[in-house]
């Protein structure tokens, strides 16, 4: 498919197999329900569901992440075990490094996490799918019933 595309051919694929798709496809048309969902780049797509955060890492991280808060940025610890480490949404990097050096917090990392094109297309679609089921609700109950 990639030799073909590359001669300049346009070359159609329906998949479900979507990181396959993410590692290939350069433009995507999606269709739900008969509608045009989306039809752009891989990359757009991806950016369009509003996957994309920042990893920071500092010494001085819970004062980073009440800066941020105060600037209007959800910040949140990454996890416990973690604690010099905060994932920051709704932020360019070059926002969160201008906040962190104008009150001189020393930053040890700053980079952009993206979500995956699975992640997008089921962000995106939710509302488009035809067939749904609910073992998703049920291997929960399930799960919980172990216990």
């Amino acid at each position: 498919m990639r030799r073909l595309a590359d001669e300049g051919r346009t070359v159609f694929v329906s998949s479900h197999l979507l990181t396959e798709m993410s590692l290939t496809a350069e433009q995507l048309v999606v269709v739900g329900k008969g509608e045009l969902i989306a039809q752009c780049s891989t990359d757009e797509f991806v950016a369009g569901a509003g996957l994309t955060s920042l990893t920071v890492r500092s010494p001085q991280a819970a004062r980073l992440r009440d800066l941020l808060t105060a600037d209007g940025v959800l910040a949140k610890p990454a996890d416990p075990t973690t604690p010099d480490t905060i994932v920051v949404t709704g932020a360019e990097s070059d926002r969160v490094g201008e906040i962190a050096a104008r009150h001189g917090v020393v930053l040890h990392e700053l980079s952009p996490q993206r979500g995956s094109l699975e992640e997008a297309f089921m962000q995106i679609t939710g509302d488009a799918v035809e067939y749904q089921t609910d073992f998703g609700d049920a291997l929960a109950t399930a799960g919980r019933d172990a216990r």
